[in-house]
């Protein structure tokens, strides 16, 4: 096990939380094996915006919640801690800013660049690592400089040149979907500040109005939108249904292993409510 920068995270912790015993060398099976685990171990979820309690991306709140609490994070903590593991082992990681377009109508305005992710760069070639786009997001590292479609362990994905970035876009029932518009300008930590402030407490946030929690086995995307679950299976037809406070809170612990805090409970039952 590499000893770089290993005062910025605790690898063993992390390699404990995510259940991931393979090799830490900054190699291309690394990457992914690493990739693989967190997001079947670490969810997607925006519990703390909508509780108002706000994001501290400092890497001591962020260890505390996703390793030492078993909590999830959004893309500001998950992919924060990601790039801090992948310089421990010795990867060259830079972070990225993207403007997201999943779901968007295709005439919608721009919206800022609020959404992180990595590039990794692995013998001189450029790789985007992303563990924290949530129930849409490449589960597998994707390459930069490769235009044709890339095989991960569920959909395919493909990287679109566009300007001076790239659209990445996910195929899903056969049609392809822009996630994001990815800058290439490497940014520092301190870049992201300013965009977790306005994602996590602007009204007119996405994750200020609904709550959104995702994870990635083996062979099965979870994806909770308020209290619609979906479950995508490799094979076999899209599952979705609604559940009400208790299946909530059963799903939110057994599916997506988070720990449920008496606090959140009233919060579940707002979200269970059928609309009137």
């Amino acid at each position: 096990m590499s000893a770089k920068n290993s005062k910025t995270v605790d690898l063993a912790r992390y390699c404990a939380r995510i259940g991931y015993a393979g090799p830490l060398e900054p190699t291309s099976a690394t990457l992914a094996g690493l990739i693989e685990h967190h997001i079947a171990k670490i969810p997607f979820e925006n519990i703390d915006i909508l509780l108002e309690r706000g994001i501290d991306l400092s890497p001591a709140a962020v260890d505390a919640k996703l390793i030492g609490r078993g909590r999830g994070g959004y893309c500001f903590e998950q992919n924060g801690l990601f790039k801090r593991v992948l310089g421990a082992i010795g990867f060259h990681v830079e972070s990225l800013a993207a403007r997201v377009l999943w779901m968007a109508p295709t005439n919608a305005p721009p919206h800022p660049r609020t959404h992180m992710a990595l590039r990794v760069t692995l013998d001189g070639a450029p790789w985007l690592a992303d563990v924290g786009f949530g129930g849409g997001g490449p589960t597998s590292p994707l390459s930069l400089a490769e235009t044709a479609p890339q095989a991960t362990r569920h959909e395919p994905f493909r990287v679109v040149p566009r300007g001076a970035g790239v659209i990445v876009e996910a195929e899903f029932d056969g049609t392809w979907h822009a996630l994001y518009d990815l800058s290439l300008e490497p940014l520092l930590d301190v870049d992201h500040v300013p965009s977790n402030w306005y994602t996590s407490t602007h009204p007119a946030s996405p994750f200020r109005r609904a709550l959104m929690v995702a994870r990635a086995t083996d062979d099965t995307r979870y994806a909770l939108l308020n209290r619609r679950l979906t479950v995508r299976r490799q094979s076999g037809p899209v599952e979705r249904r609604n559940l009400d406070a208790g299946e909530l809170e059963r799903t939110l612990t057994d599916t997506f292993g988070l720990p449920v805090e008496p606090e959140w409970r009233p919060l579940l039952q707002r979200i269970a409510a059928p609309a009137g």
